[in-house]
């Protein structure tokens, strides 16, 4: 699965790269985390090789029990985990003023929480008192920047792809490409904001600004800043995308159709049937025998 994943982890990557600035690029992601999710279970269809080893048989139903502890603590801590921040997000609420409005949109003043967008029945815009001081222009960015988030449902989006965790919480692939969205989540946010208000230099330089001010906030996401170590990247996209040269406009989609090859028609080794019957067999001559 974590082979599966890193595959069609890459093909996202290359996808992205070849799309134009102007596209959503979280809809890339909000296809390639399913199908993750989706193709190794159908592997046991469309499948090239059978392990028929008893000796396998029965090193795979000693794991079991192992397999499935680990499986069922991680998916407690990530449950536990996910809790906690509720929680916490609760408290900043619940001890903020009531929601006013700033520049147009109706939002939330915490004493260091955001700026951040958060809640699922009812979405709000978490904005910092220290954001208040800055300048109108600046504070606009900052605002508009949450209510798209608000706007395009981005915390239900993340909800949602998280939700994969609990299913799979050992698959590395996951979490990249979760951290993947979420980077393409904000470039989309980032995109929007600055074709609606602003120019990218202007925007580029309050990113660094708001980053250096909130540097000790406890970090939300869909948020203004959005994941730790994505703010270069951003700012590289933002500032100086990368121009495909025409080879690369050729190599990028024949690399991304090659990898979804091997995807698909990967070899997905699976304990056969008459495997499980040897083994039975084996472990009824054994019960027999003094």
């Amino acid at each position: 699965m974590t082979a599966v994943g890193t595959l069609l982890g890459v093909v996202g990557v290359l996808v992205e790269r070849m799309l134009p600035t102007a596209f959503p690029r979280r809809l890339v992601w909000c296809f390639i985390i399913p199908i993750s999710i989706l193709l190794p279970g159908m592997y046991r269809y469309h499948h090239h090789v059978s392990v028929v080893a008893v000796q396998q048989a029965v090193q795979i139903s000693s794991y079991d029990t192992s397999i499935n502890r680990v499986w069922l603590t991680m998916t407690s801590l990530l449950i536990l985990w996910g809790l906690a921040n509720a929680v916490r997000v609760w408290l900043a609420v619940s001890r903020s003023r009531k929601p006013t409005v700033i520049d147009g949109v109706s939002v939330v003043i915490t004493d260091s929480v955001g700026p951040a967008t958060v809640g699922l029945w009812l979405s709000r815009v978490l904005v910092p008192r220290w954001v208040l001081g800055l300048p109108v222009d600046q504070r606009q960015y900052v605002v508009r920047h949450e209510d798209e988030h608000r706007r395009s449902y981005d915390a239900h989006l993340l909800f949602f792809a998280s939700l994969s965790l609990l299913l799979m919480p050992w698959n590395l692939a996951i979490w990249w490409q979760l951290r993947r969205l979420c980077l393409a989540i904000e470039i989309d946010c980032d995109n929007r904001v600055v074709s609606a208000i602003g120019d990218a230099p202007a925007y580029g330089e309050l990113l660094l600004k708001v980053a250096q001010a909130a540097s000790r906030s406890p970090r939300l996401q869909p948020a203004f800043l959005g994941g730790m170590g994505s703010l270069e990247r951003r700012l590289t996209a933002l500032l100086a995308p990368t121009q495909l040269r025409n080879l690369q406009r050729f190599l990028l989609p024949a690399f991304a159709l090659g990898l979804l090859f091997v995807v698909v028609w990967m070899p997905h080794p699976i304990l056969g049937s008459h495997a499980h019957g040897s083994h039975a067999a084996h472990t009824e001559v054994s019960a027999t025998q003094p």
